[in-house]
């Protein structure tokens, strides 16, 4: 595999992880053993909110005024498509009774979780679309209560788009509360009495960690870290395109990983050299994030074909992957390991981000190569059920006998020979291990 890297990495995705881990878990031990008072502590002096923990419908209903009717429209556009995708995947999950063999039927149920916890960041940006992203696919999968929370903003509380959103889209509860406290309200039911059975939603290193470890008590989306995007491109891409995307995710934080895997050295060196001056040209707090993703995270590979290409793309598995390269569909079919992909220069990271219907709460750090995207299913609990007729059991008990004991397990061969004793009595079966 002839593959030159012309940038390459000085940090991974692993980076501080030690220190992540011993502050989380400190936290969400002392906020279970404390309770809400330990919440309101570091809501305190962590983010300097000291006001109502639960967001009042009178202070809903205020927010909303405060939102322009432009950003209303662009809201809701952007709730109805993410809708709609969410109930198109809700429509392909299905029901089933089978009968496997002659009076012995098995099934699937779709049982949505009852309480959901939704984390929707602030900080540095404000994030109404993922608020679009994980309350809205929470209520299509029919969810009864769905808890969202995000970080109050010293002297202002949570900011009023996001509170119109989380709304809009049908959240049962607000919370003003973000990082590490918000994700241990929600888990252990703070200020509801409703624990949530799955916590999801995008957040910072700090939340991604306490959701690690408190997964196994609650169910979470995915395990996430920074946001990634990957592009492949050929001879045939634009490069300043190609550079406006890269500079688009790397603005979401220092340890933003942008990587352009590239089959063109003329495409990568132009792509590369046009970096610089992107990124200068945003606004300060945007450019030293995307300066620090860029200088530490950001990877340029020059592979020599496609299939090269292909396999380089599927070992990082990026969250977000674009292809900007010729014969889209050789790409789409042949890609394997992507969070959400983006075929074709048309589309690019930020559209999914925001409005275009897909999810945009996806698997990073490399977590693509065995999960996708959050999704209606991962609300849902796919259950199954049997029933059988007396007549089955003829069959269906002497065989579980007869394993069981080959597994040396005699109670559980006891409980096929009493059926078979009670529906048949007088007639001998053969029960004993081979």
């Amino acid at each position: 595999m002839a593959v030159e890297y012309l940038k390459k990495a000085t940090k991974t995705s692993a980076t501080g992880e030690d220190d992540t881990r011993r502050i989380v878990s400190e936290m969400l031990a002392d906020i279970e053993a404390g309770g809400e008072e330990r919440v309101r502590h570091y809501a305190s002096t962590l983010d300097g909110w000291t006001g109502d923990i639960v967001v009042s419908k009178e202070e809903i209903a205020a927010a909303a005024e405060k939102v322009p009717q432009r950003l209303r429209d662009d809201l809701q556009f952007a709730h109805e498509r993410v809708r709609k995708f969410a109930e198109a995947q809700r429509a392909s999950m299905t029901e089933f009774e089978t009968e496997l063999s002659p009076g012995l039927f098995a099934g699937q149920k779709l049982i949505p979780v009852n309480t959901a916890g939704c984390y929707i960041p602030g900080g540095r940006y404000s994030h109404v679309a993922s608020a679009i992203m994980s309350v809205t696919t929470a209520k299509v999968a029919g969810v009864d209560n769905v808890v969202a929370c995000s970080v109050a903003q010293k002297g202002q509380g949570v900011p009023p788009a996001i509170l119109y959103t989380a709304d809009l889209c049908g959240a049962d509860t607000i919370l003003a509360l973000g990082g590490v406290q918000g994700i241990a309200a929600m888990a252990f039911g703070l200020f509801t009495g409703h624990a949530a059975d799955i916590l999801v939603g995008p957040g910072n290193r700090f939340v991604a960690e306490a959701k690690r470890l408190l997964f196994g008590r609650v169910g979470i989306d995915l395990f996430a870290g920074p946001t990634e995007i990957a592009i492949i491109a050929d001879g045939s891409a634009d490069p300043d395109i190609v550079a406006s995307d890269l500079v688009g995710q790397a603005e979401h934080g220092p340890d933003s990983p942008a990587w352009l895997v590239s089959l063109d050295r003329g495409l990568a060196e132009a792509a590369m050299a046009r970096m610089e001056g992107l990124i200068n040209a945003l606004p300060e707090v945007q450019r030293d994030a995307a300066t620090a993703a860029w200088r530490d995270y950001g990877e340029v590979v020059l592979c020599d074909s496609r299939e090269e290409a292909a396999q380089v793309s599927d070992d990082y598995a990026a969250e977000h992957l674009e292809v900007q390269a010729a014969d889209l569909d050789w790409w789409l079919a042949r890609l394997k390991n992507y969070g959400s992909l983006f075929v074709g220069e048309e589309s690019t990271v930020a559209f999914g981000d925001k409005c275009s219907g897909t999810n945009h709460i996806l698997p990073t750090k490399g977590a693509a190569r065995y999960t996708g995207g959050l999704s209606v299913g991962k609300f849902i609990k796919t259950v199954t059920y049997q029933r059988m007729t007396e007549e089955a059991n003829r069959e269906v008990a002497a065989v579980t006998a007869r394993i069981s004991r080959l597994e040396g397990m005699e109670a559980h061969a006891r409980t096929g020979d009493d059926r078979l004793r009670k529906y048949f009595p007088g007639t001998n079966f053969d029960t004993d291990a081979a």
